[in-house]
């Protein structure tokens, strides 16, 4: 599964889950997106086959909206470090793929207890 995480995470997810998450991006570092609006975020990864991962709620808010695709994986875990954030998407990996493969599902939150 491709990640496209937002600028609210850091691009360091990219490299710590390479293994796992092959071909995921992040919308500063790989995309030059860091100043763009939600909305052309929201395009590209509908265009390319990424799930959005942010912990922004605008993000859920156009899930809500729009549907999917693109889908997106909501982080509700407030500041914490990039190691914390990438073992909590490697725990949760089967749940996460669920949700992928679900034609129906739109959004995912996961929060700082799950897993």
């Amino acid at each position: 599964m491709k990640l496209l995480f937002d600028q609210n995470l850091l691009a360091k997810l990219c490299g710590l889950l390479s293994d796992v998450c092959v071909g995921s991006q992040h919308v500063r570092v790989d995309l030059g997106l860091h100043e763009s609006p939600d909305e052309l975020i929201w395009a590209y990864a509908l265009e390319h086959g990424f799930v959005v991962v942010s912990k922004d709620d605008d993000f859920r808010q156009l899930s809500a909206v729009r549907g999917a695709p693109p889908k997106v994986l909501c982080l509700d875990i407030g500041n914490t470090p990039t190691a914390f954030v990438a073992a909590l998407l490697r725990r949760n990996l089967e749940l996460i793929a669920e949700f992928v493969a679900d034609p129906e599902a739109a959004l995912l939150v996961l929060t700082r207890d799950q897993g």
